[in-house]
């Protein structure tokens, strides 16, 4: 099996001992949607992950995302600037790719030339310029985007801001006039910027460049074809770490399970964030002894909705569960 997968996505069949990475594209119904392989050797044998990359998932209109009515004019309000660097934070399978892609997909007009360095490119669309990572031929973040600049961009995103180097160049880029936006891996938005002095950039550079940051996750949405309502107390809630402002009863949404959702009570995906636009206030707080915490609590006075509250208001909504807030808010607290 896994000799066949390698054929279909052109690796090497006969190397058994590296990590491979391949692609295989397919049809569904009208569309092309790509598979994206992975395959590591293991003490037993070879483990392969198989991840869809479906153009329907990864291209959306950002209203379809999960923001609500505050948190998307909060994001738009920095995606539109003419320049700086806008920073999509959280771990792996959070979403950032969707994110990111369906905010260029927006932001692509004829007029805008628009530029993306991925490691590897996730999903092909026309609109944009579209740049792959090649180590072995020299093409790296940090080599690349020296080269890019040449190329009069008007938005670049950078696929992942993993070290100085690449931090540097982009905020050359932002410095020039350039708006750019990029991931970091960090677990909620307010450590974006310690990450940032972490890496090595000093604090004069993040204030001068940074326009925004956005932190988010995705919870389970409800399977509708099962959805049933339930009551609990909000008191019982408080107890299990979940904030909701009242102790008395409260109606709540749950799946009971059917073939539609496999039995999960589950069906489909929503996001949920915590979004800061980079304040005066932020900037006199961004030194390079900056204090996380003060960080955080000046965000939370100027407005903004922590993942946990974002999560709590979907499910006072019937759209997530209790169980799932927790599930993926827990680090968060």
């Amino acid at each position: 099996m896994v000799t066949r997968i390698k054929a279909l996505s052109a690796l090497n069949m006969a190397e058994k001992r590296k990590p491979q990475d391949g692609r295989i594209k397919t049809d569904r119904g009208d569309a092309e949607i790509e598979i994206r392989i992975s395959i590591v050797p293991t003490a037993f044998g070879e483990k392969v992950v198989m991840r869809v990359m479906d153009p329907e998932v990864l291209f959306q209109d950002l209203p379809g995302l999960g923001f609500t009515e505050e948190d998307r004019e909060r994001y738009h309000s920095f995606i539109n600037l003419p320049h700086g660097i806008v920073l999509v934070c959280g771990p792996t399978g959070s979403g950032k790719s969707t994110t990111l892609y369906s905010t260029l997909r927006q932001l692509s007009t004829p007029q805008n030339n628009v530029i993306t360095v991925e490691d590897p490119i996730e999903m092909i669309h026309e609109d944009f310029n579209q740049i792959g990572i090649m180590p072995a031929a020299g093409v790296t973040f940090d080599t690349i985007l020296r080269t890019i600049l040449r190329q009069d961009p008007d938005i670049i995103m950078v696929g992942e801001m993993r070290d100085l180097e690449t931090a540097q160049n982009a905020i050359q880029a932002a410095l020039t006039g350039h708006l750019v936006l990029s991931t970091l891996h960090t677990n909620d938005a307010p450590t974006a910027i310690t990450r940032l002095l972490d890496l090595g950039v000093p604090p004069f550079l993040i204030q001068a460049t940074l326009a925004g940051i956005q932190a988010q996750r995705l919870v389970r949405t409800i399977c509708s074809y099962c959805m049933e309502p339930f009551k609990i107390m909000g008191s019982e809630l408080r107890l299990q770490g979940l904030e909701v402002g009242t102790d008395d009863e409260l109606d709540l949404r749950r799946g009971m399970g059917c073939p539609q959702c496999r039995n999960t009570g589950y069906r489909g995906r929503t996001g949920i964030y915590e979004i800061i636009p980079y304040t005066e206030a932020l900037r006199t707080l961004t030194t390079a002894t900056a204090d996380i915490q003060q960080i955080r609590d000046q965000a939370i006075q100027e407005g903004m909705t922590t993942l946990r509250e974002s999560a709590i208001a979907k499910m006072l909504e019937g759209i997530t569960t209790y169980q799932d807030v927790q599930r993926v808010t827990w680090e968060t607290i």
